[in-house]
């Protein structure tokens, strides 16, 4: 199975997303910041996909910053973006290409379809 990473500041997101792809038998690592997930990209441990919040920490483009960096340190990596916001053109615009979205509240089969997407 796949190694994903989840980056999210709300602590109890960040364990229900974790819990729940673990018991699908997911690898996980997981990051409160995208300062700590940046920590993760760079070190040795393989990731598969970035599940990140678009909104960390109270920054509109933390999210967003963050998916960016983590393609140039890993090319390849699929990306899944989390959000509770309405999305705009301008956000969407923002997003690396060909990310999956899945708006908040999701289900688990919506986190797991988004993993198995092939466009991510």
């Amino acid at each position: 199975m796949a190694t994903v990473l989840i980056v999210e500041d709300q602590a109890q997101t960040l364990t229900l997303a974790q819990s729940l792809l673990e018991e699908e038998s997911y690898k996980t690592l997981t990051a409160p910041s995208a300062v700590d997930a940046l920590v993760i990209l760079a070190g040795p441990e393989p990731v598969d996909v970035l599940f990140v919040d678009i909104i960390l920490n109270r920054d509109m483009h933390a999210g967003i910053e963050l998916a960016k960096r983590a393609v140039e340190l890993k090319p390849g990596l699929k990306v899944v973006y989390s959000t509770g916001l309405t999305l705009t053109d301008q956000i969407t615009a923002l997003l690396v290409p060909g990310a999956v979205i899945l708006e908040k509240p999701y289900t688990l089969d919506q986190l797991l379809t988004s993993l198995l997407d092939p466009r991510v």
